[in-house]
């Protein structure tokens, strides 16, 4: 029974919801912190010597011959002469009396089911209910009381529970039907691959230990399938009844989606869905002003029978499936997929739905919830992600631009928007006055607390603005003032984290300035995402050194680390050290030609297709430029800046079998670095020019310090390992598949150095190194030779 758990809130959700969608209280989780906060404001100023803060309050029921535990937490509780009193928190920008009855309805749900828990728990014969409802835009909190016997209680949660009867009758059947075919599900593959059998073998002891595991697997694996198909195994078993498969790109999402896919032709029979951002699912006709959007309008009275409809005839819930039945039944399709996704087994989303604390799903993780698990793919990507998660900034171009683009538009309202934002460009102007006397850019350790209160008066301000519909002539405005008012909100949020792993940075340059909350080490906020659910496997090929990752991803004390051998041959991969080339970025120019003979010696002793990795576009334009000086009749291509999806399939598509051979010119860390498959003939191998270390700047030397300051590795956790990770991305491009022969060319004198030698991984320990052109030759020809066989139809 601990498995079918249910949130008190999703309960009231499913059951109590009627009439239109409002997008700004339906899932915002810049209201949810406000709101965390005012709890807790609230919470500390109850006197009473009893007062119980966050109860945790269970209960266990069963319906359609199912058990369930419904659980959740109330946000006060104490006795005093009249008894008890259970008190439940509520906030908005709206005024209490512009609430729609809906609202409320859900609000008093809530308070009462907690007042019955409380009444069975404690045997008591009533309850006081209070309704505390702050209004955040003008701080005015009002208070609503009821007195109710535990009779009443119950019978309103007998009828809420009748309702829900449905909802879990669908979910159940789904989840039976789902673990009996999972008892059945054999690999979806004759045989496992090799290093196949060992990762689901961990992953399910992961599940089943309640682990955190960090796994490298290297490049042919198959990640994916092996850590989905042990997840599925482990929640047939009842030990989850929810996977997470987080990722940091489409491409790795569709791969999950194909997963999926492969065991339902197996005979799985489970609910997937994949979480489409916002702004990318919202469709093109649906209007800005919610008051007149069909999608939203009357959401919750088509939402039950779209839900029956989808989930009847459809398992894999695809972009394309939820758009097809969000038009089919007039629904706004990304508010559809998180409503639909509560009766799914597998969710595949991007990291930012856990680990983000502006857009995390609450519905899933505001509190812990065993019943989950997270499976994190490519999880070398999630550490320069959560920094940024937890970085913001402003610029007072923000809002100057803003005053500017408000000046055909009047009112009193607007006009306190205006000086507000006044405040805050003489707030920023004060400020860099005083900081930055000798220099463009500071950093500090302490916030700046003078910007936070100007910016908390505008969001105040916008907020109370707002709260009155517009009229159709200041809608316009509203949309000019929105962007702007998130941003100061998503400053004033990430504040609320602001602690000794951020720095302050404040920059004017070119008469514009900009300030920074720079968060430095966001290991503690991932540990704490990752703490929601009942453990979590994180996997890449390159998670190289592991104690590197584990830190930084908040897992060096509690996690477990396991790594896989290469599935293939390393007879097959030929891995050369060219130290005849310094790419220091004081020797470029003097070692080009160097470079440029190597390169040639690469390409021209096995014809074939290859790629060439730069650290910057700037080195990359200049080899490219003397590249094809010296090889005019060889076929090239190179990634620009800012490619379209077009321009990048347009590169990709060069890269065939049988046609003429190409070398393509890409950066380090790029899109081409990681994420493509060119298997067999289409890709024959690589150079990486450098050591891939990230260009010097004012925050990495921040980051630098900061990990000098916490462990003496600075250097390496700001610079070396970064940059060394993009390397073997890179060179994980080579070698796709078991048939698959290669060379990896890694051209820099410093990969000859203990410094970096010690991090290659073990499929690479068999490195030659080359000294100059001609040694260079005997060695590929040899390893060509040799794999003649292998290769002769290329």
């Amino acid at each position: 029974m601990a498995n079918n758990r249910i949130g008190i809130r999703e309960f009231v959700e499913l059951t109590v919801r009627t009439g239109d969608l409002n997008p700004i209280t339906s899932n915002s989780n810049n209201t949810a912190i406000i709101g965390s906060q005012i709890h807790r404001k609230l919470q500390a100023a109850h006197r009473e010597s009893d007062y119980e803060r966050e109860v945790y309050l269970k209960t266990a029921v069963t319906v359609n011959d199912e058990d369930y535990q419904l659980e959740g937490r109330a946000d006060g509780v104490w006795t005093d002469d009249t008894g008890l009193t259970v008190e439940e928190i509520k906030t908005s920008a709206r005024p209490w009396e512009e609430a729609t009855q809906n609202t409320k309805d859900r609000y008093w749900a809530q308070a009462r089911i907690y007042g019955h828990l409380l009444c069975e728990q404690r045997h008591l014969d009533q309850a006081t209910i209070t309704l505390v409802y702050v209004q955040t835009s003008t701080d005015t909190v009002s208070r609503f009381s009821e007195v109710k016997s535990a009779a009443e209680l119950a019978d309103d949660f007998t009828d809420l529970l009748e309702e829900f009867r449905d909802w879990l009758k669908l979910r159940s059947d789904i989840i039976k039907r789902r673990n009996t075919s999972i008892d059945q599900l054999d690999f979806p593959f004759p045989q496992f691959r090799a290093g196949q059998h060992e990762l689901a073998a961990a992953v399910y002891k992961a599940i089943y230990s309640q682990a955190r595991l960090f796994v490298q697997a290297p490049t042919g694996t198959g990640k994916t399938i092996s850590a989905l198909f042990p997840t599925l195994k482990a929640m047939g078993t009842g030990l989850i009844q929810r996977a997470f498969y987080l990722t940091a790109k489409q491409s790795t999402r569709r791969v999950a989606e194909q997963a999926m896919a492969l065991m339902a032709q197996a005979g799985l029979t489970a609910k997937s869905i994949t979480l489409t951002a916002k702004d990318t699912i919202t469709f093109a006709d649906e209007p800005d002003d919610p008051s007149k959007n069909p999608y939203m309008l009357g959401y919750y009275d088509r939402l039950k029978p779209a839900l029956h409809d989808l989930l009847e005839h459809e398992d894999q819930l695809t972009r394309p499936v939820i758009e097809t039945y969000a038009r089919k039944h007039r629904l706004d399709p990304f508010e559809f997929s998180l409503d639909a996704s509560l009766f799914c087994d597998v969710i595949i989303c991007d990291y930012n739905y856990l680990f983000d604390p502006l857009v995390f799903l609450q519905r899933f993780f505001s509190e812990k919830d065993d019943s989950n698990f997270f499976l994190i793919d490519e999880a070398h990507n999630l550490v320069s992600r959560a920094r940024d998660m937890y970085t913001a900034a402003i610029t007072d171009q923000d809002f100057v631009q803003l005053k500017k683009a408000l000046t055909p538009y009047k009112g009193a309202p607007l006009t306190k928007v205006r000086r507000a934002m006044t405040r805050i460009l003489n707030t920023l102007d004060a400020t860099t006055s005083t900081l930055l006397t000798s220099q463009p850019t500071i950093f500090q350790d302490d916030p700046l607390d003078d910007l936070t209160a100007v910016l908390f008066r505008f969001t105040e301000v916008v907020h109370d603005w707002l709260s009155e519909p517009p009229t159709p002539a200041l809608q316009p405005a509203v949309d000019l003032v929105l962007p702007v008012f998130f941003l100061a909100n998503q400053y004033l949020r990430i504040g609320d984290f602001y602690d000794a792993t951020f720095k302050t940075e404040v920059t004017k340059e070119n008469g514009q300035i900009m300030v920074k909350e720079l968060c430095l080490d966001p290991s503690q906020f991932v540990d704490e995402a990752l703490k929601k659910g009942r453990g979590a496997v994180l996997f890449s090929a390159t998670l190289s050194p592991m104690a590197y990752f584990q830190k930084l991803l908040g897992g060096i004390d509690n996690s477990l680390a396991y790594t896989l051998p290469s599935p293939f041959d390393p007879a097959k991969q030929a891995v050369i050290v060219d130290a005849s080339v310094n790419t220091t970025y004081r020797r470029r120019t003097q070692d080009l030609p160097q470079l440029i003979a190597s390169l040639t010696t690469l390409v021209r002793t096995k014809s074939g297709n290859y790629l060439f990795f730069f650290p910057s576009y700037a080195y990359l334009k200049t080899a490219y430029e003397a590249f094809t000086a010296a090889n005019p009749d060889l076929k090239v291509c190179a990634q620009e800046n800012a490619m379209t999806e077009a321009d990048r399939q347009t590169f990709l598509d060069h890269f065939q079998t049988g046609s003429e051979p190409i070398i393509g010119f890409a950066v380090l860390g790029g899109i081409f670095a990681e994420g493509i498959d060119l298997k067999g003939n289409r890709l024959i191998g690589v150079a990486i020019i450098s050591v891939g270390l990230p260009g010097i700047n004012a925050e990495t030397d921040q980051l630098r310090a900061y990990f000098d300051r916490a462990n003496g590795q600075g250097f390496a956790y700001a610079y070396q390992l970064p940059g060394f990770n993009n390397v073997l991305q890179a060179g994980g491009r080579v070698i796709r598949g078991t048939k698959d022969v290669g060379v990896i060319l890694l051209i820099d004198e410093r990969f000859i150095t203990p410094r970096y030698a010690r991090l290659f991984p073990d499929h690479w320990t068999h490195a030659q190194v080359s000294y100059n052109p001609t040694q260079l030759a005997q060695l590929l020809t040899h390893f060509w030779e040799a794999h003649h066989e292998n290769t002769a139809h290329a």
